[in-house]
């Protein structure tokens, strides 16, 4: 009997959890496509930027190291 008492309190936190995260869902603001393009733009740009950079570096690095190393 104890046993039973325990599943039924276990049965209402889950449906309010549930309850809450519904109405936390209700409150997103979804951007406009027109926002989401000009960011997606500007992640693609910013990872290739430092793309370039990171592999301009390797590039340096790798010269010396040769240059050092003969």
């Amino acid at each position: 009997m104890g046993d039973m008492a325990k599943t039924s309190s276990e049965k209402a936190p889950k449906r309010s959890w549930f309850k809450g995260l519904k109405t936390e869902f209700k409150k997103i603001v979804w951007p406009s496509k027109e926002t989401l393009t000009k960011q997606s733009i500007a992640v693609v740009i910013v990872t290739v930027i430092l793309s370039v950079i990171i592999f301009a570096l390797d590039a340096l690095i790798d010269l010396g190291i040769g240059v050092i190393l003969g």
